[in-house]
């Protein structure tokens, strides 16, 4: 059973950073797409970045150059990490951030709980 870990959440003023971490474990398969999304109350959950398996980055226009995602894949598939470094952060960067990964093998599409991203003015 595949578990996704998320860390690094909390509240940072505007103009600040902060770097959260994904922890995904128990994959027997290659995990091929990682990522973040980003949801607030009353609003569908958005995509904010994802990596393949082989660093194809994908950013939402709001985050491009202040947000900057990357992995560390296990030599075995045991253990894959997802870090999302964001800088600059906004007001309306606030919102519950959840880790997503993808193993297109054996169609597995698994979120985690989130992690709470609050940015005061």
């Amino acid at each position: 059973q595949v578990q996704l870990v998320e860390s690094g959440g909390g509240l940072v003023q505007a103009g600040g950073s902060l770097r959260l971490s994904c922890v995904a474990s128990g994959s027997r398969f290659s995990i091929n797409t990682m990522g973040w999304y980003r949801q607030t109350p009353g609003n569908q959950r958005e995509l904010v970045a994802t990596i393949t398996d082989n660093g194809i980055t994908n950013y939402a226009d709001s985050v491009k150059g202040r947000f900057t995602i990357s992995r560390d894949n296990a030599k075995n598939t045991a253990k894959n990490t997802v870090y999302l470094q964001m800088d600059s952060l906004k007001p309306e960067d606030t919102a519950v951030y959840y880790c997503n990964i993808k193993v297109t093998l054996i169609a597995l599409n698994t979120w985690g709980k989130g992690t709470l991203v609050t940015v005061s003015s």
